[in-house]
């Protein structure tokens, strides 16, 4: 079964500069995150991802409501989460806040499901680090019995059992698309293949190809569990200008500033110009023209035989203004380039 292609865009609402050069509020950040729904909607991007932080350098902790005001703004662009964590939330009520975007939205919500690559959740919470394969195991466990929106008995070593408890609202179609985000270890493709969930590959860093070998895996494992073929995505990050030239000059600042915030907590080396480059060239970032962009896209959708890529296209501070013109070429420029190279 061949899958839809779909070209999403996602975003963590970085904190941006204003024309000041200096950070916006959070409060600022957040309603100009709903703008550049809107505006991805208008341009026909298929999808967009609003990520989950609770962070000084990200301004959204809560996407399910970012969502739900940018559904009553759209009118066809899915909407999902980029990622949901579900290991420091509780499945029932990330259901029920879906299934709340699924009817504003007319059914255009869904979820992806991860463990986030920061922990900042866990203590805000009051929840254990060392418990965090156990929380993701078996808070995804409960998640997929009431996705089946049946009445659900489940029993987990975490939190009391459940006994015919009924989970509300339900969704009007009865499916919630529900995917769970993957960032490259054989055991997390066996659990999305396991609970027959889509799979979305989270790419940030090197050749894409070294990730081809998950969705073999994933495919032949789903195979083998005589599921039915599910789609494929894949997250990266990248940024659209009008040449290769300005895209690269617009960016680099803006994400150095972001990677090597993040790699300092991290232990990573700071990143020069050619780290930048070579990633441009050879690895995960799909910056410069609509024509250069869609080539790179088209290549990895070829590669992985994806039913999904998403370009994040926010960058640290980079501006609201730079976002909003890279979204307009996405749509406008970079998609119909692809669908052509593709076929």
């Amino acid at each position: 079964m061949k899958h839809m292609l779909e070209l999403a865009l996602d975003t963590f609402g970085d904190i941006t500069d204003g024309t000041d050069g200096k950070p916006l509020h959070a409060a600022q950040v957040i309603r100009n995150l709903v703008d550049e729904a809107v505006l991805a909607d208008d341009v026909g991007v298929d999808a967009i991802g609003v990520g989950e932080h609770h962070r000084a350098d990200f301004a959204v902790s809560a996407p399910e409501i970012v969502l739900a005001a940018i559904a009553s703004r759209t009118r066809r662009i899915r909407l999902g989460s980029a990622v949901t964590v579900l290991s420091s939330d509780d499945p029932i009520r990330v259901f029920q806040r879906f299934s709340t975007i699924d009817a504003i939205s007319n059914g255009r919500a869904e979820v992806i499901l991860g463990r986030g690559s920061f922990v900042e959740s866990f203590p805000l919470f009051g929840l254990d680090l060392k418990q965090y394969e156990e929380l993701f195991n078996e808070k995804l466990d409960l998640f997929a019995a009431v996705l089946k929106e049946q009445p659900v008995t489940w029993q987990g070593a975490l939190r009391p059992p459940l006994n015919d408890q009924s989970v509300y609202p339900k969704t009007e179609s009865g499916h919630l698309t529900t995917w769970i985000g993957v960032g490259g270890t054989p055991q997390s493709v066996m659990r999305a293949a396991h609970y027959g969930m889509p799979m979305m590959l989270a790419i940030i860093g090197g050749d894409p190809q070294r990730f081809v070998p998950f969705a073999d895996l994933y495919r032949r494992a789903l195979k083998e569990m005589g599921k039915p073929e599910l789609p494929v995505g894949v997250h990266s990050h990248g940024y659209v200008a009008e040449t290769d030239a300005q895209a690269r000059e617009e960016l680099f600042t803006d994400y150095k500033r972001m990677r090597d915030k993040i790699g300092a907590e991290r232990g990573w080396p700071p990143m020069s110009r050619a780290d930048f480059e070579r990633e441009i060239a050879h690895g995960s970032l799909y910056v410069g023209s609509p024509e250069t962009v869609a080539r790179k896209i088209a290549g990895t959708i070829k590669m992985f035989d994806l039913a999904r890529f998403t370009m994040k296209y926010s960058a640290g501070p980079l501006s609201h203004t730079k976002a909003m013109r890279c979204i307009e070429l996405y749509g406008r420029k970079v998609m119909p380039l692809v669908r052509e190279m593709v076929g």
